[in-house]
């Protein structure tokens, strides 16, 4: 299985681009994950955050690979712990398709992404960043399966 991280937005802070790139690295012999990054909408004075959204949502549908299982990271979703989200890692294995997670803009997903996606994951209650959401999934995915693998990087 393979990993694409869908996200809205180009160009992260240096910090977030390093942290990602560590954990995808360590990642890269249990779940090979590319970073597809998509331009943002247009928002400001006088601008449409509605139809930013929609213009984000058409370019993540068009980002994502046939056949993959999609999970939406998004508040409302569901929340796992390191171990449950260990047990969703491998019941996606067990599917035989590849992964595709989501992570919108600033107002979220557009509607059509969140009815598009098999699954929707939330980190938490709070608020986060955007940018810094591409750091903490991908520890998270490193962590889950670094417990699949009965690595010891998970001691909690």
């Amino acid at each position: 299985m393979k990993a694409k991280l869908i996200a809205v937005g180009e160009r992260a802070p240096a910090w977030v681009a390093e942290g990602f790139g560590e954990y995808r690295k360590r990642l890269s012999h249990w779940l090979p994950m590319e970073l597809v990054e998509i331009e943002p909408g247009l928002r400001g004075k006088g601008r449409d955050a509605v139809r930013a959204t929609s213009d984000e949502g058409a370019r993540v549908l068009a980002a994502l690979p046939k056949q993959a299982t999609i999970v939406a990271l998004d508040g409302r979703g569901r929340s796992w712990s390191s171990e449950q989200l260990a047990q969703r890692l491998e019941h996606w294995r067990t599917q035989g398709r590849d992964l595709a997670l989501l992570i919108g803009g600033p107002e979220g997903h557009a509607p059509d992404v969140l009815a598009r996606a098999d699954e929707s994951w939330s980190l938490g209650p709070l608020t986060l960043p955007h940018m810094l959401v591409r750091l903490v999934a991908a520890e998270q995915l490193y962590r889950a399966a670094a417990l699949l693998a009965n690595h010891p990087y998970h001691r909690a």
